[in-house]
């Protein structure tokens, strides 16, 4: 079989079968980013699409966190409290390495407590104070973080937004997720956060687009098949020209056999 194989003609064929079966891993890996992309695009529109609610319609204070509630955009009114703030650190936004200011805004008419990221400072920051008085905020929910296990940390630092903590620490209720403030108004003046960067909101937990998967396989599926045509048609040629080697010759007697016999110089 290694004969047949290393012949040009079955060494060109696996050359133009590798090539194609390259293109079609090519077309798979394609479809198979498109499905995530897709999914992804289909994902944040939906979520864009959603209509801003009030707070006290989208989630209650110590709820659990909506199924669909990622990404949610929510108005509320109320204050925040100086105190009970903290910066998450080892946060990334555009590749730079910092911390999210995170502050405890009381929602009125539930007075329960939402902790919300007001933007993103560089390393080693104080953030600032956040602004006083009865505001409007308009934020993108998300469920809460893992537990905050790192003990190494100084006082108002933290790795996780670990709401179990939270609950202890801050009086009162507190709401079971946490918003990325997208804007905060008082007296219908915009409040720009000094001293922060906007945090944009996590882009929500996709899957893939399976219409698009399937393509995908299919093109793998194709990938497979050309390479075992090759193997299945070089491997019928090397059966028959094996099949030829040990065939008798037309007198009934093996061609190696009559060839031995027609040299044997004893016979008469």
């Amino acid at each position: 079989m290694l004969r047949t194989a290393t012949r040009p003609r079955w060494l060109g064929l696996l050359v133009l079968a590798l090539v194609l079966a390259a293109l079609a891993v090519f077309l798979g890996r394609w479809q198979w980013a498109a499905a995530h992309d897709k999914a992804r695009e289909d994902a944040v529109r939906e979520v864009q699409e959603r209509p801003v609610e009030p707070i006290t319609e989208a989630i209650k204070p110590l709820e659990s966190f909506p199924d669909d509630g990622s990404g949610q955009r929510v108005r509320a009114k109320g204050e925040y409290v100086a105190e009970g703030g903290f910066v998450v650190v080892d946060r990334l936004l555009d590749g730079r390495h910092g911390g999210w200011a995170v502050e405890r805004f009381v929602v009125a008419g539930t007075g329960a407590n939402l902790p919300v990221v007001r933007g993103w400072l560089p390393p080693d920051q104080e953030p600032p104070e956040p602004p006083t008085g009865e505001l409007e905020i308009v934020a993108s929910l998300a469920p809460g973080e893992a537990p905050d296990t790192r003990i190494d940390l100084p006082e108002g630092r933290a790795s996780t937004i670990d709401l179990g903590r939270l609950v202890n620490a801050w009086p009162g209720e507190l709401y079971n997720g946490f918003g990325f403030a997208m804007e905060e108004r008082t007296g219908g003046a915009d409040v720009a956060p000094v001293g922060l960067e906007r945090v944009p909101p996590p882009l929500p937990d996709t899957s893939i687009d399976w219409r698009n998967a399937s393509y995908a396989a299919q093109w793998y599926v194709v990938a497979a098949f050309v390479l075992w045509m090759w193997w299945r048609m070089m491997r019928q040629e090397a059966r028959r020209e094996r099949d030829a080697d040990e065939a008798p010759d037309p007198a009934g007697t093996p061609a190696a056999a009559t060839s031995s016999n027609a040299s044997d110089p004893g016979e008469s």
